[in-house]
């Protein structure tokens, strides 16, 4: 039998078979085994190619917001706002159809033509403007308006808002208010946003760019604080997550010193000098001379002019030569060094001196006249006289002792120029004495200015009351009245002041235009050259107009001082332009100063006081408010002026009889009726001269004095 064939088996075939699927094993399992120790290594070490898994992992789930810090308040002397805090919105339009809320409502503009409509009630574009801009060339997600859409303000965006315009949303920026609008705006300065990256994240911040804004910006300026938690896709806050908090600081706020009726006031008066005189500049003061408190002040051009905005406070960073007001100071140092004689004359018109000449305004001058007369009138040829009978070496020493030449450093005003004379050669010192060939800010007179005002004390003018911490109301700075100097005595300040007053009230005076009815005003008129490159300009619209006034002027509390720089207009002379502003401002203060003084005059009863000893009834009615007056050399009361149980003002005098020898007090500033008491008491013959209160006595204060003596008095309206 034939047997079937057999198929020939391939043994290599099936050796490689057995080797490929060996290798495939062992390829396999080693790169399972790698995909293993890859695994365990990113797990261990959260790392892949350099990034940190565990930080990717934070930056996903993680939600991060900055918490702004407010930008500390700027305040005036009654705590009213003058700079704070606010937003202002950028209003910008979604046109990307495929925005819906979950609920499938549009979150894009869906009608143009309405959304138009609307939008032109609440911006400065036309419908037609806007309807333009929400149809873009190309493919637009979201479009703004450019300025008309931008810096609107909270009140403006949320009346948009209520329209419910679809697609119609609001960018919010940090902004500055400023409630008090043209409010000293020289001094609080502005502040504007700025943006800054700081770890990643962009914050917009608000920077003091000058006045107050700019000097104080590292105290008004906060830090902001950070909030991070942590939160699913769903946008829920991650259980047993830990919320990580950094509060937010806010900055310091400043109180000044401004009145914010008188600065209003005096706001409004400049403005309408500044505007019927078409001046170049204009700059006004006020200033209590006790103390250098500055309760208003402000300038034309302001930084929010709408023609030529002036970016600069010019109170101290304008140098100029101020003109005959330097005359006040030139008096006083000549006063004061015993060089002046009022009664002594000289020739006026010009004066040729030190290869050049003194003219006076008048070039012709008034003939012969007195060194009174020089004041009154304002006579340059005079005062260079003055200088030059004082000696340069001397009227320098004056010129630093008011302070001039230097800054004053008033907190708050930065950038301060320091002024400037040659002070070479005799003509250029005489010149000085009249206020020229030396320049000078307005805050350095308002200095040298307290000395006259004070009784010879200067004052360093101030605007910053105190500074407060923004989070927990403790003050961090306090800033209170300087003496800077005693330039002066203070019997050469009060005749000082006597001069100053011929000015306004004498008949050859030139401050005629500055007198008040009911007040009497101490003052200097100055009109200054204005030096250029090329010399000095010539014409009547070429020159700085000032003036200084002080009041009460026997006893000032308010110092005020005026500028008038290069009037265009001079159909109302320059004095009466500054008198508009002057004035009315002066009057307001002092008008209020005798209504505050009579507020704090109460009724009270008055009690029995005689047989107690002199001592325990001082005490018991000084308390009351009363000012009390012992005549009489024993040490219990006898009688006093007013009756046991009779109405009496707290301020009134009350004299307190303790017998024994007698001795006159010093009745200045007493009135009629205050005389009459004390006349009665001792049982004086009286003679009186004029109206008001006392202001000479026929018996000197302290004399022994017998019962039946003659007093005659001199009494003048107080002032």
């Amino acid at each position: 039998m034939n047997k079937k064939p057999q198929r020939t088996k391939n043994r290599g075939h099936r050796e490689n078979r057995g080797t490929f699927g060996k290798w495939l094993f062992l390829i396999t399992v080693g790169l399972f085994t790698l995909f293993i120790v890859r695994f365990a290594y990113i797990a261990i070490n959260k790392d892949v190619q350099h990034v940190n898994l565990r930080s990717q992992a934070e930056q996903i789930y993680t939600q991060q917001r900055i918490i702004q810090a407010r930008r500390g308040d700027i305040y005036d002397a009654d705590g009213n706002a003058l700079a704070t805090d606010t937003s202002k919105y950028t209003l910008y339009a979604v046109l990307d159809r495929t925005q819906k809320s979950s609920d499938g409502k549009p979150l894009y503009v869906k009608d143009r033509k309405k959304t138009a409509q609307i939008l032109s009630q609440y911006i400065n574009l036309k419908p037609a403007q806007i309807e333009k801009a929400l149809k873009p060339k190309g493919q637009a997600y979201q479009v703004e308006f450019g300025s008309a859409g931008s810096n609107l303000s909270a009140s403006t965006m949320q009346k948009i808002k209520k329209r419910h315009l679809p697609g119609i949303n609001f960018i919010a920026t940090p902004a500055r208010q400023y409630p008090e609008g043209e409010f000293a705006s020289q001094i609080i300065g502005m502040a504007t946003p700025k943006v800054k990256t700081k770890n990643g994240t962009d914050e917009t911040n608000l920077v003091g760019q000058l006045g107050l804004e700019g000097y104080f910006d590292k105290e008004l300026t906060g830090v902001n604080g950070l909030r991070k938690d942590k939160q699913d896709v769903y946008g829920y806050q991650i259980a047993n997550s830990k919320q990580v908090m950094k509060k937010a600081v806010n900055g310091d706020n400043i109180y000044t010193t401004l009145d914010s009726q008188t600065q209003h006031f005096l706001e409004n008066k400049i403005n309408k000098a500044y505007k019927s005189s078409n001046a170049n500049s204009m700059t006004a003061v006020v200033m209590e001379a006790k103390t250098g408190k500055i309760i208003a002040a402000t300038q034309r051009p302001t930084l929010h002019a709408e023609n030529n905005p002036v970016w600069r406070n010019m109170l101290v960073q304008d140098a100029y030569e101020p003109g005959s007001v330097m005359k006040i100071l030139t008096l006083a140092a000549a006063i004061d060094t015993g060089h002046f004689n009022p009664d002594a004359t000289f020739n006026s018109g010009t004066w040729a001196m030190g290869g050049g000449k003194i003219t006076d305004w008048s070039s012709s001058g008034w003939g012969t006249i007195s060194y009174k007369d020089a004041f009154d009138m304002s006579s340059n040829v005079g005062f260079a006289h003055v200088e030059q009978d004082m000696g340069a070496d001397t009227w320098m020493k004056y010129i630093k002792r008011f302070g001039l030449l230097k800054k004053v450093n008033v907190i708050g005003m930065g950038n301060e120029v320091n002024g400037y004379t040659t002070f070479k050669g005799a003509l250029a010192q005489a010149n000085t004495a009249f206020g020229q060939g030396i320049t000078v800010n307005a805050m350095q007179m308002m200095q040298a200015f307290s000395a006259i005002g004070n009784n010879g004390k200067m004052m360093k003018p101030y605007i910053i009351s105190r500074i407060v911490n923004g989070n927990n109301g403790k003050t961090v700075k306090q800033v209170k009245p300087e003496v800077v100097g005693h330039p002066i005595k203070a019997s050469t300040a009060k005749k000082v002041l006597g001069y100053m007053q011929g000015v306004i009230y004498d008949q050859k005076g030139l401050g005629h235009d500055y007198q008040i009815k009911g007040y009497r005003i101490a003052g200097k008129t100055a009109t200054a050259q204005i030096g250029g490159a090329h010399g000095y300009s010539t014409g009547d619209t070429n020159y700085l107009y000032s003036f200084v006034g002080m009041a009460p002027a026997k006893n000032p509390k308010y110092i005020m001082y005026v500028t008038l720089r290069q009037p265009q207009n001079l159909k109302k002379p320059a004095t009466k332009q500054i008198a508009s502003v002057f004035n009315p401002t002066m009057k307001m203060l002092l008008s209020q100063q005798k209504v505050a003084e009579k507020a704090k005059r109460k009724v009270i009863t008055m009690p029995n006081v005689i047989g107690e000893t002199t001592q325990k009834a001082n005490s018991q009615l000084s308390k009351k408010g009363m000012q009390v007056v012992i005549v009489g050399s024993k040490g219990k009361v006898k009688q006093q002026s007013a009756e046991p149980n009779q109405q009496v003002l707290t301020d009134q005098h009350v004299i307190l009889d303790a017998g024994g020898e007698y001795r006159m007090p010093d009745i200045s500033g007493w009135s009629s009726a205050d005389v009459q008491q004390l006349a009665r008491i001792l049982k004086l013959n009286v003679k009186e001269n004029g109206t008001g209160y006392v202001t000479q006595q026929s018996i000197s204060p302290n004399t022994p004095i017998k019962r039946g003596t003659t007093l005659t008095v001199q009494y003048e309206a107080k002032n």
